[in-house]
């Protein structure tokens, strides 16, 4: 019997690929109901939907993975490439891609050792970046306004703050709600932080002077979301100066290395944002009555010594006259020294007088007569030179000026034909029928009329008489 006849007849049952698949994906899941295993994370990927898919892996193998969306929103962190967790989940099958997978019902990061690395290589990063800088520090406002908190509205934090606030130094505080754990809480506390730098100063909410980011105590694994990169970006870009009041004061978080103060619990933070009310009156006013009590000694040492300096002062009278003694002796002084002066000037002039004499001027004016002589001289000289060559350049622009006169061309035997508005005619177009000219020769005008030889009607006899002993035109050139 053939192989094929023997397995024709064989009872072996006839599976649909679905029918196979059901079962062994039933085998599978009653097998490995309930599994926790120790991998690292690989090719992570977030569906819009909010599930996370990704891959687990060994030196030997890898498993896919599948975190429904309700599992992933209650993670305390936030799962990365590369980092070690330890699972646990239901291995089941994927018919539609012939595949086994691991349901996460539950995810943590395998040990604290993990975290930690992946915390100190995230430092680094940030810190190379410069966002640990101490110069980009900013300094906080001694007597804030406006306080703004980021935290949970439901927590002891909040309450605390407030308490603290309101016994120190009463102020009108915003709370900004956020979740502090699980994986949403990053993009919360950035969202937060980044919209209380985005409030107008002068809008309808006020804009604050100085923000606290708080959470209370935890474990790493529950402080996770202050070491998100973007938490600590948000916190090093605000303009607002930022305390970070993030667990207790042995817990540290990266926005504590970003914040421009760090606050080792959240009622410490309240304490950094404002001085003690009571404190402060009380300062004032033991510097307003050490100020009074010093302008008292200064005004009494001052009365004191002007006392003293009065008693060592003389009598004003006897002053006053004295100087109004000196006074007359200086006016005595000065009338005689005017007097001096003027005496002493008139003999001056008297020694000027003598010497003036009619001569010496007669001297000067012939001196001086004989100066402008020669310079009269010398102008009118120069001046009839000049005027001697614009003569000669006049003359020479005449001759050319004739040399180009039309009168040159008559004397050759050329005449002019001259129209009723006494302009010459240029063409033979102008020289219509009937029509009178006067054609001017070198030595008159005469009169004429175009087309006489065709019929038309000559030329009276007084009228070329007249146009023959009309006086020339005044026209004499043409330049």
């Amino acid at each position: 019997m053939s192989e094929n006849q023997e397995f024709g007849s064989s009872n072996i049952h006839e599976y649909t690929v679905s029918e196979l698949s059901g079962a062994l994906k039933r085998m599978v899941e009653d097998s490995f109901g309930h599994v926790r295993l120790r991998a690292e994370i690989s090719g992570l990927k977030r569906a819009a939907s909010g599930h996370v898919y990704l891959t687990l892996k060994d030196d030997k193998a890898v498993l896919d993975g599948i975190m429904w969306r309700g599992t992933a929103d209650k993670l305390s962190f936030r799962p990365e490439d590369g980092l070690e967790v330890i699972c646990t989940g239901k291995l089941t099958t994927y018919p539609g891609r012939s595949k086994y997978q691991i349901v996460i019902e539950r995810m943590e990061p395998a040990g604290v050792g993990a975290l930690m690395a992946l915390l100190e290589e995230r430092k680094k990063k940030l810190a190379t970046e410069g966002l640990f800088d101490p110069a980009r520090k900013k300094t906080l406002p001694y007597i804030p306004e406006v306080i703004g908190v980021v935290t949970s509205p439901t927590g002891a934090v909040i309450r605390d703050i407030l308490h603290r606030l309101r016994d120190r130094f009463p102020s009108h505080v915003l709370l900004w709600p956020v979740l502090v754990q699980g994986e949403m809480a990053a993009g919360q506390i950035a969202a937060a932080i980044r919209g209380f730098n985005a409030l107008d100063p002068g809008g309808d909410i006020p804009r604050p002077d100085l923000i606290i980011v708080a959470r209370g105590g935890g474990s790493l694994e529950d402080l996770w979301a202050f070491n998100e990169e973007e938490v600590v970006r948000a916190a090093a870009e605000s303009v607002i100066p930022l305390i970070s009041a993030v667990g207790h004061e042995t817990d540290t978080t990266l926005i504590d290395y970003a914040s421009d103060r760090r606050a080792p619990t959240p009622t410490a933070a309240a304490e950094m944002a404002v001085p003690v009310r009571s404190e402060l009156l009380a300062y004032i006013d033991d510097h307003g009555l050490r100020i009074k009590r010093s302008l008292s000694r200064s005004i009494s040492d001052k009365r004191e010594r002007l006392t003293g300096l009065a008693r060592g002062l003389r009598d004003p009278n006897t002053l006053i006259a004295e100087k109004t003694q000196h006074l007359d002796h200086l006016e005595s002084r000065l009338r005689q020294s005017v007097t001096n002066g003027l005496n002493f000037k008139r003999q001056q002039f008297i020694s000027a007088k003598v010497k003036l004499r009619p001569q010496l001027l007669t001297r000067s004016l012939e001196k001086y007569a004989d100066q402008l002589g020669n310079f009269d001289r010398r102008m009118t000289g120069a001046v009839t030179i000049k005027r001697d060559r614009a003569a000669d350049k006049l003359t020479a622009t005449i001759r050319l000026l004739e040399s180009l006169s039309f009168r040159r061309v008559l004397k050759r035997g050329y005449s002019i034909v001259w129209g009723e508005d006494g302009k010459p005619l240029s063409s033979v177009a102008e020289a219509t029928g009937d029509r009178v000219v006067e054609v001017e020769f070198a030595d008159g005008k005469a009169a004429a009329v175009f087309g006489v030889g065709s019929g038309k009607k000559k030329p009276s006899k007084a009228a070329a008489t007249t146009a023959r002993n009309s006086p020339p035109s005044k026209q004499g050139q043409l330049l």
